[in-house]
């Protein structure tokens, strides 16, 4: 199973909906409510303010302040922090590990796409 941040930010109870179902633990139809509840807990916003992740602290693993393991939750962003270099570089090393899995992702594609939204 694929998850793409894209389609999280479009549809995010229809995505816990399918990644439940591939785990092996679907909802039932009347369980709306902790569908809402696991979208609710996992959103970027709500992890951002927990404490673990605010202010100075570090992490044990790699030195890296904790508050730096989250960005604007924006569909595009990278390019805001890509050069054109770095976004080739990473498109072709995408094709080549993504290679047989059926998805064809094109970063040109998604940058288009969110120049697009950003206009609206």
């Amino acid at each position: 199973m694929f998850l793409k941040y894209e389609d999280l930010k479009r549809d995010p109870r229809g995505q816990v909906k399918k990644l439940a179902e591939f785990m092996g633990r679907p909802f039932g139809e009347e369980d709306e409510d902790p569908v809402d509840k696991v979208v609710s807990r996992c959103s970027l916003k709500r992890l951002k303010n927990l404490d673990v992740n605010k202010g100075n602290a570090r992490s044990v693993l790699t030195g890296i302040p904790e508050d730096s393991f989250f960005r604007l939750g924006v569909v595009g962003d990278w390019k805001n922090h890509f050069t054109d270099d770095m976004a080739d570089r990473l498109d072709q090393l995408t094709r080549i590990k993504l290679e047989g899995s059926g998805l064809h992702p094109d970063l040109s594609k998604v940058l288009a796409c969110s120049l697009h939204e950003d206009e609206s």
